[in-house]
């Protein structure tokens, strides 16, 4: 029933409601598919369903959870007692595109695609932010395209999603706890694990939390020229979002501003303008002068 919409391109999410009702996102928000619904005790069967395909359990113990299908697909389902109105299905679709500055609609591209290209080829550790949908991960498949064609590309992911143009990309992503509660590999430790690999350039999909720690350690200990992405509304708001990274983190105040200040060399925030076009900013993170973190916008 959902597979039609799951195989369309255009679709990035299919929702099943509460109600029985189904959804689907093709960029410009959830819009109800007519004629088509489920029972009940059919959205909750497809949610068992879905959740067992990817090695998990969902039953009124376990009535939360979270799966990874493979082939970009992200199920995430709750049932009652905790979803009060009936099975809440969430698909997730990645497209694996190659992405590329273009897809980006950048305002005042002309200018803009020059230096950032010229950030990957001087090496400069990149934080890039924005909101959910702003760009951020296309950015960073774009820009690592432009990485020396010799050099080996360690990609590290909670969710595969990244899709970079290069000859020599190392894609790792993360896994869940079997039914055991067993065979976890988080991202913190997949950034431990990279290591190992002999990087040229690392890049993180987003930071979340613990794994924050490792990566600062790994571009203050000579892994530069990488990315990472946070989520964050303006750029204004980038200090408070990786102070909450840094808490989840275990770090200091202190180990953050410094370690955040000297691992990043450039932060590059994105939105999305009335106009639908993406407005970037560049920006630096700096001592304030209250001794917090602060970003100092660039023109």
């Amino acid at each position: 029933m959902l597979a039609q919409y799951v195989d369309d391109p255009r679709v990035t999410d299919v929702f099943v409601r509460g109600s029985g009702e189904i959804a689907v996102n093709t960029g410009e928000g959830a819009s109800p598919v007519r004629g088509l619904g489920l029972s009940p005790g059919e959205a909750i069967d497809l949610a068992r369903r879905l959740i067992e395909s990817g090695g998990r359990r969902l039953d009124e113990a376990q009535p939360l959870a979270d799966v990874n299908l493979g082939h970009g697909i992200r199920v995430h389902a709750a049932i009652p007692p905790i979803a009060r109105l009936g099975a809440e299905i969430s698909l997730r679709i990645h497209r694996r595109a190659k992405a590329s500055l273009d897809t980006l609609a950048l305002r005042d591209s002309a200018r803009l695609m020059p230096q950032l290209i010229g950030l990957v080829h001087s090496r400069q550790s990149l934080l890039i932010t924005g909101a959910t949908g702003s760009g951020k991960t296309t950015l960073v498949g774009a820009l690592m395209a432009y990485a020396g064609a010799n050099e080996r590309l360690v990609v590290l992911e909670d969710l595969a999603e990244l899709s970079i143009d290069h000859p020599h990309v190392v894609s790792l992503e993360c896994r869940v706890a079997n039914l055991e509660g067993a065979g976890e590999i988080t991202l913190a430790r997949l950034v431990r694990e990279s290591l190992r690999m002999k990087p040229d350039r690392l890049i993180v999909g987003e930071c979340r939390g613990p794994e924050l720690a490792d990566l600062l350690q790994a571009f203050l200990t000579g892994h530069r020229g990488g990315a990472t992405t946070i989520h964050a509304g303006s750029i204004q708001e980038i200090p408070a979002r990786l102070d909450a990274l840094g808490a989840l983190a275990g770090l200091s105040e202190r180990q953050l501003t410094t370690q955040t200040i000297n691992a990043f060399d450039r932060v590059i925030h994105l939105e999305t303008g009335d106009d639908q076009q993406r407005h970037l900013t560049q920006g630096r993170l700096v001592l304030g002068s209250d001794g917090s973190l602060d970003v100092l916008v660039e023109p």
